[in-house]
């Protein structure tokens, strides 16, 4: 009979705050921060510190390396490692759209100033276009060698007041920065590049552009932002005079050098960003600072070039009563270069914010865009996630309206708000679980903290050492710690508060805890060669005066000397045997009581790490750093089987009490299942997305708890769901495949036909498994549908020929007789379920003769007007696909006239349509705009007027 077990499932992610793969932003009302944390996004109340959502989509295993904030605040915009975008909906909290198209890291987004259109850019060196609305890629954009770090868009003079007439995406313009050192201004209504900066000696790393369109700032590696100006009325020009052919070389520069500012860091830029107003420019460097820059206002600007051109003229006439003043055209350049405005004149320091460790990310309050209501409030909120898993809120003083700087006397940039108390600042290196299984216990460097298993909620924190081992003592109210400094700290966790410090090993690091079976000690193990042994006291406190109580102590009562630094110890559940790992790759088993030394086990080539002993006190398991698991006998100290258990090293291995089943962790991000006794491995955790530190198992195996580099706490449960090895490895084998399939398909895809190789623009789409799946149902679709009308068309023949025989009509087939659907109907049903975005890649799959197939339909839907939107864009991407079979097949010309009639028809329906709601609409804007606008007038104008009529009505007495 074949051996079932039961599954193992991911219940909860605890312990991420904010990853530093990818930044947060404000939502819409600055009030909570959407934050990428790994596969998942968390949205958190900053004031209160609390979660108020996770956003996850169980499809995907990606990290969030973008977020970027619709204008509309209610889509985001989330960006992963491979290369997808997820649009989320923060009413609801759900995905609303999946787009692929990226084959590397999307490591930027924007949205435009409608938020139909979002922008792109990867680690693959694109630039996409999606339609937000339609949910479909625009086009893609190439031209850039390396990836991209930022993208902005920028619209034209003529674009802004005729967006909402003109689609966004066929007007305006982006601007693009990449490691490639250069920046380019595309041309959306052209789809090409018409300007390329090239004056950047390094990589670009960030750039930005204020909210009026004027300036766009760009920051390197060198201590300098370069700035540039940008002319909206050339920008303009460009495409109006290509359009005539009258283009200059002059003309095409809508992009001019501005001048450079210096900033405080000698650091690479890391994000650069305007505030809202555009009055604010903060500047993010890879050290510990956030510099401000303030936009000087117009008197401001004009005070300081009166004062240079006061001094200059000094300086000038200094010089003719020196008599060294030359004559000639220079002096009229130095009059023109001081009366000229730069961008150090108009963009000057103004605050710098010292965070407590690297920031990833940062952003503006969007509520905060009136100049005037920041200026009255006092100050504005930079959102700021650092790369040791914290997220801060940072309040700016600025001056209110009318005053200079100088004039307010501001104070320094204050922390309002953090969230740091539900995540390490380190990554945990140890991990320990309550004997209830209710509680886990994970230590880091400065850090111990205790989570609740159930609920992940954080219960109790603790300020530590360097911790590497911990351990609840018996009766779950203690926990010891062992620190890189060697000595073991006990902690109060009602109290929350250390009892004790005691120096176990001599300065040296303490590698491992075990609380002895017999529930009286633990054993403790350091890299000072020796293993010690301590029993649990009770004493009197004599810090509580008000209370007498007792307090947990440990004794130090024996030594076990060992010929090199100890690893790993561990007692046996029968207290008969004690296990110590060394670090010459051996592992020494002694007798508990008489510490007699017993057996010598060797085998690995590195040493062991991590080493457990099944409950009933037969099987050792160890894990080593040379990637391999061994099982040895404890009756004779065979070695029952060595297994290559992960590709890199191992750092943990647990048994699961009451079997010989065991959990190993490695350093390949992968926590793996085995059995004892046949030695296979039973299921493979995947989930991490750093080297696994940590293991603790339940005591019987009802969850895993595993803590990560990354920073993040997971917990798989055992589900009811039965598990079969040859199934499973199957599945495995199935994965691989689709994997290299993946990889198969996803390759850079020649030039359509008429495009030249180096065309700058490209199909959106991305060829992955989805696609494939989705091409391979219209497939089936079409075989079913064709098949259908095939037995129809042969029974209406025959009926027609031999009407007297009264043939019995055909069998249906059992799909379309159980939807209750004709094959038409059914093609279309199966072409509408596929996503918007896999749309045009699942149709690439079908082969000519399926295309040939698919025309008869798409002549179907136009005859019957279902769905002309769907119908009209399948029909325009197979012509524009297969254009060539298509023309050379003589067959399809009666077919293609017949869907031309057809399809002018419905598309005339539908414009009807379109018209007829496009007015109703702009008569209900009208009524709204009348009811909802009053009109204001001046007082002292009406009172005029009140006065002039008063005159008029003015009668004079007559004299008598």
């Amino acid at each position: 009979m074949v051996k079932s077990y039961l599954r193992y499932e991911a219940r909860s992610v605890f312990g991420v705050i904010a990853s530093p793969t990818g930044n947060a932003v404000f939502d819409h009302s600055g009030k909570f921060s959407i934050t990428a944390a790994l596969e998942s996004v968390i949205v958190w109340d900053i004031k209160k510190g609390t979660q108020v959502a996770r956003w996850s989509d169980s499809d995907n295993k990606a990290e969030v390396t973008c977020i970027a904030r619709s204008p509309n605040g209610k889509d985001y915009a989330i960006g992963y490692a491979d290369g997808s975008i997820r649009l989320f909906d923060l009413s609801n909290n759900t995905v609303n759209v999946v787009l692929s198209g990226h084959r590397g890291r999307v490591s930027a987004l924007e949205f435009d100033s409608t938020g139909t259109v979002l922008a792109s850019g990867a680690r693959d060196t694109d630039i996409i276009l999606w339609d937000v609305v339609g949910e479909v890629g625009l086009y893609r954009l190439r031209g850039h060698k390396d990836e991209i770090t930022g993208i902005a868009f920028v619209a034209g003079s003529t674009v802004a007041g005729a967006a909402s007439a003109l689609h966004a995406s066929s007007a305006g313009y982006i601007v693009s920065s990449s490691k490639d050192t250069l920046v380019k201004l595309w041309d959306l209504r052209g789809r090409h590049c018409v300007q390329t900066l090239v004056t950047h000696r390094s990589e670009v790393w960030g750039l930005a552009v204020s909210p009026d369109g004027r300036l766009l700032v760009t920051g390197t590696s060198d201590m300098n932002l370069h700035v540039w100006t940008l002319d909206m009325a050339k920008l303009d020009s460009v495409a109006d005079d290509d359009s005539k052919g009258e283009a200059s070389a002059k003309n095409w520069e809508a992009i001019s050098e501005y001048g450079s500012i210096q900033r405080a860091s000698r650091d690479r830029v890391v994000e650069l960003r305007f505030h809202p107003s555009g009055l604010y420019l903060a500047c993010l460097s890879a050290d510990k600072q956030v510099e401000v820059f303030r936009s000087r206002q117009h008197a401001e600007i004009k005070k300081k070039m009166a004062r240079r051109q006061k001094r200059h003229r000094e300086k000038r006439g200094k010089d003719k009563a020196d008599g060294s003043d030359h004559e000639g055209s220079g002096d009229d350049d130095d009059e023109a270069e001081t009366a000229a405005i730069t961008a150090a004149d108009e963009l000057t320091s103004f605050k710098v914010i010292r965070t407590s460790a690297k920031p990833v990310s940062l952003d503006f309050n969007p509520a905060e865009a009136d100049a005037t209501a920041l200026g009255r409030q006092g100050g504005m909120h930079i959102l700021v996630a650092q790369n040791n898993n914290s997220l801060h809120m940072w309040s700016v003083p600025v001056p209110p309206p009318g005053k200079t700087t100088k004039q307010a006397n501001l104070a320094e940039p204050s922390l309002v708000s953090s969230v740091e108390m539900l995540g390490h600042r380190s990554e945990p290196r140890a991990l320990a679980m309550s004997s209830d299984n209710e509680l886990v216990a994970s230590a880091a460097n400065k850090s111990l903290r205790v989570w609740n298993a159930q609920t992940g909620s954080c219960v109790r924190t603790l300020e530590c050492g360097t911790a590497i081992c911990a351990a609840f003592l018996p009766g779950d109210q203690y926990i010891v710690v062992g620190t890189k400094e060697g000595s073991l700290e006990l902690y109060d966790i009602p109290a929350a508060t250390l009892v004790e410090t005691f120096d176990a090993h001599e300065g040296t690091a303490c590698w491992s805890i075990d609380v002895r079976p017999d529930r009286k000690g633990l054993v403790s193990g350091g890299a000072d060669k020796c293993v010690k042994f301590w029993d649990f006291e009770l004493v009197r406190d004599d810090s509580s005066s008000a209370v007498s109580r007792r307090r947990m102590t440990l004794e130090h009562v024996k030594t076990l000397k060992m010929s090199d630094d100890v690893l790993a110890v561990k007692c046996s559940p029968d207290s008969r045997l004690l296990a110590v790992a060394l670090l010459d790759t051996t592992v020494k088993v002694f007798y508990a009581d008489t510490l007699k030394f017993f057996l010598s086990l060797y085998g690995h080539k590195l040493p062991v790490v991590s080493l457990d002993i099944s409950s009933d006190s037969t099987l050792l398991v160890t894990g080593s750093a040379d990637k391999s698991v061994k099982l040895w006998g404890l009756d004779f100290g065979d070695c029952h089987r060595s297994i290559l258990a992960h590709q890199e090293p191992v750092t943990a291995v647990r048994f699961v009490w009451g079997t010989h089943y065991f959990f190993s962790a490695g350093k390949d991000k992968l926590v793996q299942q085995w059995n004892g006794d046949n030695f296979q491995r039973i299921q493979r955790l995947e989930g991490c997305h750093g080297d696994v530190w940590a293991l603790a198992v339940a005591k019987h195996g009802n969850f895993v708890v595993a803590s990560s580099q990354d920073r993040s706490i997971r917990i798989w449960e055992k589900t009811e769901e039965p598990l079969f090895i040859e199934e499973e490895r199957e599945r495995e084998l199935e994965e691989m495949y689709d994997r290299g399939l993946e990889e198969s398909l996803d390759r850079p895809e020649p030039a359509a036909d008429g495009a030249e190789e180096g065309d700058e623009t490209q199909r959106a789409g991305k060829a992955t498994m989805e696609t494939l799946k989705a091409g391979e149902r219209i497939m089936e679709a079409l075989d079913i549908a064709d098949e259908e009308r095939r037995k129809w068309a042969a029974y209406e023949d025959q009926k027609r020929r031999m009407p007297q025989l009264n043939p019995a009509p055909p069998d249906t087939n059992p799909i379309l007789q159980f939807e209750r659907i004709t094959p038409e109907a059914y093609v279309l049903r199966t072409v509408e379920r596929v996503r918007a975005a896999d749309l045009e890649d699942a149709l690439l799959v079908l082969p000519f003769t399926h295309v040939l197939s698919l025309m008869a339909y798409i002549d179907h839907w136009a005859c019957r007007e279902w769905n002309t939107a769907l119908t009209c864009r399948v029909l325009f991407f197979m012509l524009k696909t297969h254009q060539n079979q298509i023309v050379a097949t003589r067959t399809m010309r009666a077919q293609l006239a017949s869907i031309r009639t057809h399809l002018r028809a419905g598309v005339r329906v539908q414009r009807d349509y379109v018209g007829y709601n496009l007015a109703a609409l702009q008569s209900l804007r009208a009524d709204w705009e009348a009811n909802a606008t009053a009109e204001f007038f001046d007082e002292k104008d009406i009172q005029d007027i009140l006065d002039t009529q008063l005159k008029k009505r003015k009668f004079t007495g007559l004299k008598a």
